[in-house]
């Protein structure tokens, strides 16, 4: 923990309001001019609290009248755990029909069914719990940290996450698609397969000669068994982007959210509808311990968002907390991990013209001190992510690795 130094009077003061207005550390007089004065007694003061996350916890309210940074942040000033404090906080875009990256409404897989994963790691109690692949819940977060608390283990998938929650007491819903996902759905089915799924209103449907056949080219195959089918899974997604149809952070999906409280306890918190339109089954990192999310209690937090195959090749979260460790700042660690992804992208299908990544990934790093940074290889698509302090919550600028875009 950091110890820093503050006067009588500035303790005083301090006890008489919240840690969220907590004043500033006092500085020693150094002119011996001054008039006389009682002995300074110096008392330790705790960690200042943080919570931060991507944007998506700034950016929904669900209806309320707090996003998920301040949720958390209040909570844990109130004395609450800091992991139920972060997963409240979750809660609320989990459960916002207009997320469509995160639990309720978000994107569904190939299939048109809504798979949902989450972990959560708690710092000082060493303990963590996750779940892939969870059908019909709409807060994953919750059913993760069940999982920590009444299991021995670390990871259910499936079906038997599904029964899991199911005997824990939580709602088993048939479908968490809202209109919206599953118009989008639909979108993403006749931009991937036009030949079999068409547009009610679209040219195809209009008379005359070859109306559609400029669309229908070999992406009207047979999906099952079709080896060129991910690529225009994928490419039919990355479209629908670029034309302002889905925000890029909800074809990505995923919040993660770390703090640390005024005792200095850490927690993290990661929870998602994954890839949108993945292949049935499908996991990315964000139930992976070390990829999606890392916490260790005496060193710090590591979070991402975006592509998950590269974070999961790389370990990246728990590189990062083992370069604070080492003595790096949050910056650089989170820097480092983002070359080590950089180095190891060799496929031609996942460089660009330039020759680095075309995807984007970005990490929320928070060490034992409070000090804290958000990275991106790319300040691209979302360029800001979401923080909370004494100050209130505020958006801050991603520091990339990499200048321009994915696609540049």
């Amino acid at each position: 923990m950091r110890t820093t130094m503050i006067t009588r009077r500035d303790f005083v003061k301090s006890a008489s309001v919240s840690l969220a207005a907590a004043t500033p550390l006092a500085t020693l007089a150094q002119n011996t001019a001054a008039p006389a004065r009682a002995p300074e007694v110096l008392v330790p003061r705790t960690v200042r609290p943080v919570v931060i996350s991507d944007y998506s916890g700034w950016e929904f309210k669900n209806g309320g009248t707090e996003n998920a940074v301040q949720r958390a942040f209040r909570l844990i000033t109130e004395g609450q755990d800091v992991l139920d404090a972060l997963i409240a906080g979750v809660n609320i875009p989990e459960l916002d029909p207009l997320e469509n990256g995160i639990g309720y409404g978000g994107l569904p897989n190939a299939d048109g069914v809504v798979q949902l994963d989450s972990s959560c790691m708690h710092g000082p109690k060493k303990r963590a719990g996750a779940v892939a692949c969870l059908e019909g819940v709409r807060t994953p977060s919750l059913v993760a940290k069940a999982v920590m608390d009444y299991t021995d283990h670390h990871l259910l998938c499936g079906a038997g996450a599904q029964q899991f929650a199911r005997a824990m007491g939580f709602t088993i819903e048939d479908d968490l698609n809202t209109e919206k996902s599953r118009r989008l759905w639909r979108e993403w089915k006749r931009r991937v397969d036009p030949e079999h799924w068409l547009d009610p209103d679209g040219p195809e449907r209009q008379p005359g000669p070859g109306a559609g056949g400029g669309r229908a080219h070999a992406a009207g195959a047979q999906l099952l068994g079709d080896p060129g089918w991910p690529s225009r899974a994928l490419a039919a997604g990355r479209s629908m982007v670029r034309d302002g149809l889905i925000r890029e952070g909800s074809f990505w999906g995923t919040i993660n959210c770390d703090g640390i409280g005024p005792n200095g306890d850490i927690c993290g918190v990661t929870t998602t509808s994954g890839l949108a339109w993945k292949i049935p089954g499908r996991t990315g990192d964000s139930p992976i311990l070390g990829a999606g999310l890392y916490v260790d209690n005496e060193v710090g937090a590591a979070g991402s968002t975006g592509r998950g195959e590269a974070n999961l090749y790389n370990l990246s979260s728990f590189l990062i907390v083992e370069s604070m460790r080492r003595g790096m700042s949050p910056k650089d660690a989170g820097m480092a991990a983002l070359e080590r992804i950089r180095a190891n992208t060799i496929e031609a299908r996942l460089l660009n013209a330039k020759g680095n990544p075309n995807f984007n990934i970005r990490f929320f790093v928070l060490n034992k001190r409070g000090e804290y940074a958000g990275v991106a290889m790319y300040r691209a698509g979302e360029a800001q992510y979401a923080v909370c302090t004494e100050n209130g919550a505020q958006t801050a600028e991603f520091e990339p690795l990499l200048p321009g875009g994915p696609d540049a």
